[in-house]
């Protein structure tokens, strides 16, 4: 396992900045686009409204969710409707999960953690495995999350660790706790699966 880099008390702003400057060091060294995925729920949208404002060349840039609610994209809970709201518009190329897909190789691997250790949508009751056969699967969560009870369709262990570098960005004490346990390889839990296996250099912001 990379032991993760953690960087504590930063803000959105902050974030933001470390973002543009990874991509800005991809775009340079790759001849085409890159690609990136990028979490859903609260805690990104400020940080991508931040880096929105970059001078970047989005038109080089693929995005896509780490996972999304099984909604039309106009639905409030529609991770990549909220993406392509923000993000579209200054040229990068939103990609929506679809069955079957096959996922690029990522530059980052940006992705949020739930109470229960849980990663994009691979929630402790799917058993996720990190010699997945598939890069994309639909999910039913167990229980559903109340604020958004809705099937999902995630992008698998492997599709994940496909990449250069993941980042966390970690809010509150008790998901600190999980996170360091998980580290720590103290509990079976999905993000403990995917730091075991993680291949690159592993950031948290907490």
């Amino acid at each position: 396992m990379t032991t993760p880099n953690l960087i504590e008390n930063a803000t959105d702003s902050a974030i933001a900045t470390w973002l543009r400057e990874r991509l800005t060091a991809a775009l340079a060294r790759a001849p085409g686009p890159i690609a990136v995925t990028v979490p859903g729920g609260s805690t990104p949208f400020p940080i991508l409204a931040e880096l929105a404002k970059s001078e970047l060349d989005f038109s080089r840039i693929a995005v896509w969710p780490g996972d999304d609610r099984i909604v039309a994209e106009d639905n409030p809970a529609s991770n990549v409707g909220r993406i392509r709201k923000l993000l579209e518009p200054v040229g990068a190329r939103i990609v929506p999960l679809q069955d079957n897909a096959v996922p690029p190789h990522f530059v980052l691997a940006w992705l949020g953690m739930g109470d229960d250790g849980h990663i994009a949508s691979l929630f402790p009751n799917t058993d996720p495995r990190v010699d997945d056969p598939l890069l994309v699967r639909r999910i039913t969560p167990d229980p559903l999350p109340p604020e958004a009870p809705f099937d999902r369709i995630s992008l698998t262990i492997p599709a994940l660790i496909d990449s250069d570098e993941l980042l966390f960005v970690i809010r509150g004490a008790d998901k600190r706790a999980v996170f360091d346990s998980a580290v720590r390889g103290e509990r079976d839990l999905p993000v403990a699966r995917l730091l075991a296996a993680a291949r690159g250099p592993v950031t948290c912001f907490a």
